[in-house]
């Protein structure tokens, strides 16, 4: 490769499965956290940040698997300025083809205090623990949390002790999201020339979306000389979010003109990924979202469509197909089959073995009984409910009945499997979907408080699924759910279920790291 070549290139780093993990409510279950870690690799992501191994005992059996299943990606872990944390990332690491260690500490005025370490002890600190990550790994990346905030003259001493002591990435990171892309722009530049070796690393940049700028903000990078864009699919990441993968990725595609830089992503398996992290997470991309939002690609406009018809280019900068969307050309129903089904999931960017097509199939055709037509959107639905579907679930839904009326409260009839055993309830409630979570409660109960109980019509008419999202809350951490059904409250019960299953598998996971812990 020459070295104008290596200029060009930018590493994309993603970050889903650690930083984007960390929204309120977006715990992944290990298996979910495997297959996303999967695609990610079969997409071309260079660098997998596959989570927080010190922070439990579950994350850092993820980041172990993962990266033992990994087969082009870099595989990361994170750990804070302490030995402990990066020998806890190098073991989850070390059995991938190529690991790597990001270590961090918060530099800005702020952030010192917090730490209770003036300059001197910082740059010891920093000196420290990054030539320990590196005397593990040869692959060590590090990062001043709250660069952007952080003074220029410390903020250059401490990068160059970084590299000095074996950092072969250096990430700056706009921790809050305070930065502005001139701004974004001149701080690279500026550790580029004024700090010694800083040609011979990897400069990264890590964008929060508070302000909403994150992506232009990486992108000011880029044209800066950082080579490395950190980011999470959907944007996806604590408070607004981080810079989006496939906002950064198409940017630089789109407009290569003004941005001669190029990735290893294969654009086609954007949507499908986005999709199943939707799915998983519990967090719906919005309709308007750039790139992968439900409008990015519709046109209602008499003049849009109008131009669409003659021209595709007069209002369209990107082409569906280019992010893994087909044209609709097969009307799906009761009477078609399996091989129609693969072909129309193929085009959704969904690959299906044989026993996951005839899973899926008896759940289309249940489907399709109750629906004249099945669009792709209801396609998407049902296959979001069949990865969040886990047999093995603690709680399991069995039989619901609701009796609704125009006098007193509504009631609803619940057979549900607790741990196993099948449990009935009859439960009253003001409405039918409160009924059914009393009734769930009833047979479960538990202390957590519902922060969020939302409702979107998949499709059009009477007979549209609906996608039921739910969070709860229980000690200052969030849980998700979301399930899609025709029948409304047959989705909450299930979203409402599924978010208790996420508490469930929490607390277990930590009453095993406790367990650990105390015998160890």
């Amino acid at each position: 490769m020459t070295e104008t070549a290596k200029q060009d290139r930018v590493l994309i780093f993603d970050t889903t499965l650690r930083d984007g993990e960390q929204s309120p409510g977006a715990t992944m279950s290990h298996a979910e956290k495997l297959e996303i870690a999967s695609l990610l690799d079969e997409m071309g992501v260079d660098i997998i940040e596959a989570g927080f191994p010190i922070a439990s005992e579950g994350d850092f059996q993820a980041v172990s698997d993962i990266a033992r299943n990994a087969k082009n990606a870099v595989i990361c872990g994170l750990a804070r300025a302490n030995l402990g944390d990066i020998d806890r990332a190098w073991e989850a690491v070390k059995d991938a083809p190529r690991g790597r260690i990001h270590t961090f500490i918060g530099t800005s005025p702020l952030h010192r205090d917090i730490t209770a370490l003036d300059m001197d002890g910082m740059v010891a600190r920093i000196h420290d623990t990054v030539t320990h990550a590196r005397n593990l790994c040869d692959d060590v990346q590090w990062s001043p949390m709250d660069a952007t905030r952080t003074e220029h003259d410390f903020l250059c001493r401490v990068v160059e002790t970084a590299i000095k002591a074996g950092a072969t990435t250096i990430n700056i990171p706009d921790t809050v999201g305070y930065t502005y892309p001139r701004e974004s722009a001149d701080l690279i530049r500026m550790l580029l020339e004024r700090v010694p070796g800083a040609d011979t690393i990897t400069f990264a940049t890590h964008c929060h979306n508070d302000l909403g700028m994150a992506t232009a903000n990486a992108l000011a990078a880029v044209e800066a000389g950082a080579r490395q864009v950190e980011c999470t699919i959907n944007g996806l990441g604590e408070r607004a979010g981080n810079t989006a993968l496939e906002e950064v990725v198409m940017a630089l595609r789109v407009r290569g003109d003004i941005l001669p830089y190029s990735t290893g992503i294969d654009t086609t398996k954007i949507m499908g990924l986005s999709r199943m992290v939707a799915a998983v997470s519990g967090f719906p991309v919005q309709y308007n979202k750039a790139v992968v939002g439900k409008n990015a690609f519709a046109h209602e406009s008499g003049i849009h469509q109008d131009g669409m018809l003659k021209n595709k280019e007069t209002f369209e900068i990107m082409r569906p197909e280019d992010i893994g969307l087909a044209a609709t050309n097969l009307v799906m129903g009761k009477h078609s089959g399996r091989a129609a089904l693969r072909a129309k999931l193929s085009e959704l960017g969904y690959e299906l073995g044989d026993n996951q097509l005839k899973d899926v199939f008896v759940r289309f055709k249940a489907l399709a009984d109750r629906k004249k037509e099945v669009y792709d959107d209801d396609l998407i639905a049902l296959m979001a409910e069949a990865s969040l579907n886990d047999e093995d679930a603690y709680l399991q839904i069995k039989r619901l009945r609701v009796v609704c009326g125009t006098d007193g409260p509504q009631e609803a009839e619940l057979t549900m499997l607790v741990g196993g055993a099948e449990k009935f309830v009859d439960a009253t409630g003001d409405g039918p979907v409160d009924a059914t979570f009393n009734a769930v409660k009833m047979l479960h109960p538990h202390e957590a408080r519902l922060e969020l109980y939302q409702v979107h019509a998949v499709t059009e008419g009477t007979d549209a699924q609906a996608t039921v999202s739910v969070r709860l809350a229980l000690d200052g951490v969030v849980y998700s759910g979301q399930s899609s059904d025709t029948d409304t409250v047959v989705a909450s019960a299930k979203a409402y279920v599924n978010a208790l299953n996420r508490l469930v598998l929490h607390r277990n996971r930590g009453n095993l790291s406790a367990l650990m812990k105390s015998a160890g």
